[in-house]
C-alpha cells in the first residue's frame, strides 16, 4: 500500500495520509486542503491504490463537495411531517345529502 503524499491542483494544495480505523482493522484515506479547516476521509484505502488513483478521487469528491455547498439551500417538509390531504373543517364543510331510497 503507498504511503501519504502531497499534491497541487487548480491552487489548492491537498496533503493524503493513510490512517487505520481503532478497532476496525482498516486504513481510510485522510485528506486536508489548503484553505479549508476540515479534514476527510471519504474511502477506505486498498492494497491496489496507486498515488494517481487516489489523487484523481480526492480531487473529485472535493470538486463535489465545492458544488453541493454553492447550490442554495432546498426547504421542503421534514419526511416525518409530509404534506397530506388538508384537513376538512367540519364546521365548513358541506352537509351530506340523504342517500335516495331504494325502492324495490
Amino acid at each position: 500500500m503507498i504511503q501519504g503524499f502531497e499534491f497541487n491542483d487548480a491552487g489548492r494544495a491537498y496533503s493524503c495520509t493513510v490512517e487505520e480505523r481503532k478497532g476496525a482493522g482498516e486504513s481510510w484515506w485522510w485528506f486536508a486542503v489548503s484553505g479549508d479547516g476540515q479534514r476527510y476521509a471519504p474511502f477506505v484505502a486498498a492494497k491496489s491504490d496507486t498515488r494517481a488513483s487516489v489523487q484523481e478521487r480526492v480531487i473529485a469528491f472535493y470538486l463535489n463537495r465545492l458544488f453541493q455547498l454553492s447550490q442554495p439551500t432546498r426547504r421542503g417538509a421534514h419526511w416525518g411531517k409530509r404534506p397530506g390531504a388538508p384537513a376538512v373543517n367540519p364546521a365548513l364543510a358541506p352537509a351530506e345529502a340523504p342517500a335516495p331510497e331504494a325502492t324495490a
